[in-house]
């Protein structure tokens, strides 16, 4: 079978589909990091200006709520401890890639060093999806367009597998943790 067939490209050949995919979500990630340097400009200048719009202090207050969440403290701890790695290795994960490019912004990491960094990660993100992605995609959507029952059964084996290895995780860290002794 031809892989255009197989991943429903149609017409168009493997390595377009990894260039616009590439395009994206560098897009998306640069957006992103500007959009972290930009609170951080913004704060700096105009958080404590009363005569500032209201849409700003109330914006101001959102992005302060949201730098307090686990997943933008995570992303934090993470870019400061591993600076540019980081970023490379934020492409491979899921639900931590926002609050990575964010926090590289927020912590002003250099522009150059964050897009020398986010290179490598945004080709394997996009061989990724232009590959196994769009057949995994591709093939959920066959599966339930030839057995919805089938498909809700394979989602719930992935849901239960996710969820025994986050049990596990969260378990194993609560015997692990140093209780302190009164």
């Amino acid at each position: 079978m031809n892989v255009r067939d197989a991943y429903h490209l149609g017409g168009v050949p493997v390595g377009i589909a990894i260039l616009g995919l590439f395009v994206i979500v560098m897009a998306r990630s640069h957006g992103t990091y500007w959009a972290g340097r930009g609170v951080v400009r913004g704060a700096q200048g105009a958080h404590h200006i009363e005569s500032s719009p209201g849409w700003w202090h109330a914006t101001m207050e959102k992005l302060k709520g949201w730098t307090s969440t686990e997943a933008a403290q995570k992303g934090l701890g993470l870019v400061r401890r591993w600076g540019a790695p980081a970023v490379s290795l934020a492409y491979l994960t899921v639900g931590l890639q926002t609050a990575i490019f964010a926090s590289a912004g927020l912590v002003k990491m250099p522009y150059l060093r964050f897009t020398i960094a986010s290179i490598p990660g945004a080709v394997v993100w996009a061989v990724v999806w232009a590959t196994v992605g769009f057949g995994a995609v591709w093939g959920a959507i066959n599966l339930f367009s030839a057995s919805p029952w089938a498909f809700v059964a394979a989602v719930v084996v992935v849901a239960a597998a996710i969820g025994g290895v986050v049990w596990f995780r969260l378990s194993r860290r609560a015997r692990h943790a140093v209780v302190p002794q009164q």
